[in-house]
């Protein structure tokens, strides 16, 4: 079902949207690749869902351009885009069975019957629901109908697929599934994605890159690696994963808790000089009852199952450490609040940032 690469790609040039004085979306640049799957991923109310309907074209943008395939489609309604979105809500017709939903897109195109049957049945073979063809939708499960959806997105052959929270009303063990069915579909098939969603490790289990947003602004483009191991302010540090956030003062020689305190192991990828803070991710931290480190005092250890969760005070700061529950934590299953350790971490897994999170 792929297109010509050159069908394939997007670009978005400079968007924004604004409702009246109130920012939806300032400024988002996005050159997406074909066969790429992009996550756009923030907090409710970020924008991403804006920029996701931009694309789509039921939204129109205040400024910017939109460009599908070398094509500019900024002023094209959603049926002349060769896009197709799978909603959040899925958007079944109740009085169609699974056959005739997947079919309605074939049959708006004024496409031949058999065509219509031959790509029907291709497209719920790809997301195992042949079987279910003839089941009136109302009698699917949650995992069905967000195939099903799927399903009749695919069929059309769109050059960008559009995914809208689509794994946001499936609970815990079916969302993990059915999203490894997605990312699976998505790269066999080379289909250009574009994914909305506020889930960390969805974004992080799914994207070729991740557009992290907040307040209607693009905060950081990157890889999964790169946006959670070198975030580019705090709130995408805060926002992505779980980060320790230290304050206090990056020196030339490094950066410092408080006046007097010594240097800890940091990059400061910014330069920073004078107020700023220590972004620091619980897994890159080690404790240990002896030998070198930051003194660190323990307030409570959250046991897991897999990992130990240590609560801990550096310096009047909050600390949290997460560590394999193994026979080498022993001596922090054992130990009693108050007691003291000595936290260790590399240099380059401690990242000094300016100590706010921008302009929200």
């Amino acid at each position: 079902m792929s297109k010509n690469a050159a069908m394939n790609s997007l670009l978005i040039e400079n968007i924004s949207k604004y409702y009246g004085t109130i920012l939806g979306v300032e400024r988002v640049d996005l050159a997406v690749e074909e066969g790429e799957l992009i996550a756009l991923l923030g907090p409710s109310g970020c924008g991403k869902t804006t920029t996701l309907r931009m694309v789509a074209g039921f939204v129109p943008p205040s400024s910017g351009r939109i460009v599908i395939g070398g094509r500019d489609v900024t002023d094209l309604p959603p049926q002349a885009r060769d896009t197709s979105m799978v909603f959040q809500s899925y958007a079944l017709f109740p009085h169609m069975t699974v056959a005739q939903n997947v079919a309605f897109g074939l049959e708006m195109r004024r496409v031949p019957r058999p065509e219509i049957a031959s790509r029907v049945a291709k497209a719920l073979d790809m997301v195992q629901m042949s079987r279910f063809a003839d089941r009136p939708s109302p009698q699917l499960s949650g995992g069905q109908q967000q195939r099903v959806a799927l399903a009749r997105a695919l069929v059309v052959n769109p050059a960008i697929l559009l995914l809208d929270e689509p794994l946001s009303n499936l609970d815990a063990r079916l969302r993990a599934e059915v999203r490894e069915e997605i990312r699976d579909l998505q790269q066999r098939l080379g289909l250009t994605t574009i994914m909305v969603t506020h889930d960390q490790e969805e974004a992080l289990a799914m994207a070729d890159r991740l557009v992290v947003m907040d307040v209607g602004r693009v905060r950081q483009i990157g890889t999964a690696q790169q946006v959670y191991e070198t975030p580019a302010d705090l709130f995408v540090a805060d926002f992505v994963g779980r980060c320790n956030i230290l304050q206090g003062e990056a020196t030339a020689d490094g950066f410092r808790l408080g006046a007097g305190q010594p240097p800890l192991p940091c990059e400061n990828q910014q330069g920073l000089i004078g107020p700023a803070a220590l972004a620091l991710r619980p897994e890159k931290i080690a404790l240990a009852d002896g030998g070198d480190g930051v003194t660190v005092r323990l307030r409570k250890i959250t046991y897991l199952g897999a990992t130990l969760e240590c609560h801990l005070d550096a310096g009047g700061q909050s600390l949290v450490v997460t560590r394999a529950n193994d026979r080498g934590a022993d001596f922090l299953r054992a130990a009693l609040p108050g007691q003291s350790f000595l936290a260790t971490w590399a240099q380059m897994d401690a990242q000094v940032l300016p100590n706010q999170q921008g302009d929200r």
